[in-house]
């Protein structure tokens, strides 16, 4: 499906010298770029496979979906069933589970790959991305490390399809005094298990699905977890009367306001969770909906760790003031001997690291225009993976985008064909 042709460069090997001439190449791509193997760069190639357009897709490591099979820890399940979280054109095997483990996910991912014949290039970086006005084309510029010697590659494209998620790079605020608290730090995306934590007095920063979810897996482990909770948070239930909480919501947003739903999943939570405030666990004025729209901020689900929160099994503090050697002084004085610090302090989008001179961006890396509407920019431009409704989210965008660009793709097709075959007239016409 892939037409891709090098292109030669005159005279570069007067301008480098020969190693350098021979590690860079230029690529006419017949088709869009997607940059980004998850999900949504799989998405995207399926639904673009389906509509007979070639296209790459450049993957930063040396597997697809690799947030999901480097940075996640052993015990992680879907938090929504299986039904929301399959990919266009290929559900889930029926033998598996509501909640698929993240083994069966990477399993589903790479089956999906497969049965659509998607290929990445992997270990290929991307520098820079950039609209040439002058050419109405997009240039992307990567540096490739499949040999011993990085390869300069640039990319030549009508249409370039973002697809590297909200969740690109890690989040690590800065703390006063963490160097020289001398203990092990790591982010969320480096913890696997409680395992080596037993026995240990672990400070987890940040209470959201990642928090709750670690500080769980180290009870479990027989850890002593304390969980920062800086802000407030809505817990909600992962089910409400054996249904899940997700698909009774989308069923009542398809005949209730959002205010009105944010009520009753607010009424249904304090049923089912008891008043979760007295443990630390402080409610936004705000609804879950709401919030989750208007801020990106996501429900915590609970699956077990409110229950180790009621008996003292995860403690709830404060905000952090400060480390010192082996401890921790909060903002209410409160001062901790921790032995290890784990932040689960989210990631964010690297959109603004590469992609150069746009506007359909914010500063943020996520696109200006809220979904239905952020996944088209100007220029061949397009996102996907970053309305904040995961991957059912993606999976809409996906196909949206495949359309449009297919679309688009047949069109010019015609229109070249049209012209070879007036070109070829004229010239049988001078014989």
């Amino acid at each position: 499906m892939m037409s891709n042709h090098s292109v030669n460069i005159p005279n570069l090997s007067q301008t480098y010298g020969q190693d350098e001439f021979f590690s860079r190449r230029c690529i006419w791509v017949n088709g869009p770029v997607i940059v980004g193997a998850g999900p949504s760069g799989l998405a995207v190639g399926a639904c673009l496979k389906s509509q007979g357009v070639p296209f790459i897709i450049l993957e930063r490591a040396n597997c697809i979906a690799s947030l999901w099979q480097n940075r996640t820890y052993d015990r992680l399940k879907l938090h929504l069933p299986k039904q929301f979280c399959q990919l266009p054109d290929f559900p889930f095997p029926t033998d598996f589970p509501e909640y698929p483990s993240k083994y069966q996910f990477i399993t589903y991912l790479e089956s999906y790959a497969k049965h659509f014949d998607i290929a990445p290039h992997f270990n290929e970086t991307v520098q820079s991305a950039k609209y040439d006005q002058t050419f109405g084309l997009w240039r992307v510029k990567t540096v490739s490390k499949i040999s011993s010697i990085p390869v300069e590659i640039e990319y030549i494209c009508r249409w370039l399809v973002v697809a590297t998620g909200e969740n690109a790079e890690k989040v690590v605020p800065e703390f006063e005094g963490l160097e020289q608290f001398k203990g092990h730090v790591s982010h969320a995306c480096d913890y696997k298990s409680g395992q080596m934590y037993a026995g240990k007095r672990v400070l987890v920063v940040g209470c959201g699905n990642s928090g709750m979810e670690v500080s769980l897996d180290l009870c479990n482990h027989n850890a002593r977890p304390s969980m920062v909770v800086r802000n407030s948070v809505h817990v909600l239930p992962r089910e409400v009367f054996g249904k899940s909480t997700f698909e009774l919501t989308m069923l009542m947003m398809r005949w209730l306001p959002l205010w009105l739903v944010d009520k009753i999943l607010l009424i249904l939570a304090r049923l089912i969770l008891g008043n979760i405030e007295k443990f630390g666990l402080k409610r936004p004025s705000t609804g879950p909906l709401e919030l989750k729209n208007t801020a990106g901020k996501t429900p915590v689900l609970d699956i077990g760790a409110l229950e180790k929160i009621r008996t003292g099994q995860i403690k709830i503090v404060p905000g952090i003031q400060r480390f010192s050697k082996g401890r921790v002084e909060l903002v209410n004085g409160e001062i901790l001997d921790v032995d290890s610090v784990i932040l689960a302090t989210g990631y964010r989008s690297n959109v603004p690291s590469w992609l150069k001179e746009n506007d359909f961006f914010s500063k943020d890396g996520i696109p200006k225009n809220r979904f239905p509407n952020g996944w088209k920019g100007n220029a061949g431009l397009y996102a996907v993976g970053f309305t904040r409704r995961g991957i059912s989210g993606a999976s809409l965008d996906a196909i949206s985008v495949a359309h449009d660009i297919a679309r688009s793709w047949k069109e010019e097709t015609r229109q070249k064909k049209k012209t070879v075959a007036a070109r070829h007239r004229r010239c049988i016409s001078h014989f």
